[in-house]
């Protein structure tokens, strides 16, 4: 399956049903009078979040969504019935943004979730509505009212306990490949991912999402390279996991150039947690190794991991690193959101 996080659609909610014009016509009732009935409402438009999906692929194939028009009146004073409505199912962490492409309308972060993106139109009255002492044969019966109609922008934001940081070639990929099941495409080239991989790992018996983000370049804030188009990705990471290659001849400059981008897109992704790790220490001498630990720290306070991800060093003592980080952010969210849903007490001279 491909990976698409952006995609734009036209939605329209279903138009109103006409009210009818009727007169009732039966032998033995010489003055019927009317009995046109109401049109039925139009259909709304729903987005709701759920679980099993992780792309917005489907809206490729499909940008058009109109919901189901009411039906018009009827005589007899039969209301015409409610166009049914219409319900697009998005991944969880879907961002709904106007066509303006920076107001956010909703963010879709809990599954089941749903929100009314558009109301339907609602029907007209029939004649029967408007007959009086002084117009007691109405030939008028209103027009159903349009539904709601507009464009948006659906942008998918991953959820994931653990981004994966660095570089273009920085061993993201291999990284993934050797503590998860995932199986993103490796090469000896930069710019080998294309969009995110998603993989599930184990450590200190707890399960995390590691996501693969596509290498960074200076300047990615700005569009270059593959552009801040999927440092939006790592937004709703607990951690970093901030690779980088211990073959560069300057990985002092290499954190650095990372750290200033993640700042400079959004500058609360400084605060974020962060477990840095020297990858292809497999390649290095020992000497080399201390040497480039040793530059780290002039610009790193945390702790700095040596490993190989193709040779499979350390792998598991970094990893329990990540997941102390994320149990510990996951309970204080935790803490946070039975804060809230507790009911608060109000004051009473009775205590």
């Amino acid at each position: 399956m491909k990976f698409l996080d952006q995609a734009k659609i036209y939605i329209k909610a279903g138009d109103g049903g006409k009210g009818c014009v009727a007169f009732r016509r039966e032998k033995f009732i010489e003055f019927g009078g009317p009995n046109g009935g109401d049109g039925g409402n139009g259909g709304s438009v729903y987005f709701e979040a759920v679980e099993n999906l992780n792309t917005l692929i489907d809206f490729r194939y499909q940008q058009h969504f109109k919901a189901q028009k009411g039906q018009q009146g009827m005589g007899s004073e039969m209301t015409g019935y409610k166009g049914e409505d219409l319900i697009i199912k998005v991944p969880v962490g879907t961002e709904i943004v106007a066509e303006d492409g920076e107001t956010v309308i909703k963010d879709m972060v809990v599954a089941g979730e749903r929100f009314l993106i558009a109301k339907g139109g609602k029907g007209g009255l029939g004649n029967t509505h408007f007959k009086s002492s002084t117009n007691q044969a109405p030939r008028y019966a209103e027009p159903g009212t349009p539904g709601e109609e507009l464009w948006v922008w659906l942008r998918l934001k991953i959820i994931a306990d653990v981004g994966l940081i660095g570089l273009p070639n920085a061993g993201k990929s291999t990284f993934l490949s050797a503590v998860t099941s995932a199986r993103p495409k490796i090469a000896a080239y930069p710019f080998t991912t294309l969009h995110p991989h998603l993989g599930v790992a184990w450590a200190n018996g707890r399960e995390m999402v590691l996501a693969d983000i596509p290498g960074l370049i200076e300047g990615a804030h700005e569009g270059i390279g593959l552009g801040d188009r999927f440092l939006k990705h790592v937004e709703r990471c607990s951690v970093f996991l901030h690779l980088l290659d211990g073959t560069s001849e300057d990985v002092a400059n290499d954190y650095v150039t990372i750290r200033k981008e993640l700042e400079l897109y959004n500058d609360k992704l400084k605060n974020k947690s962060e477990v840095v790790a020297l990858n292809k220490c497999d390649a290095l001498s020992e000497d080399e190794i201390k040497d480039k630990l040793a530059e780290l720290k002039k610009v790193c306070t945390n702790r700095i991991f040596a490993i190989s991800a193709v040779a499979g060093k350390d792998l598991n003592l970094c990893l329990n690193e990540v997941s102390k980080y994320v149990t510990k952010i996951k309970s204080k969210e935790s803490a946070e959101e039975k804060i809230i849903e507790s009911p608060s007490r109000s004051w009473s001279p009775l205590g």
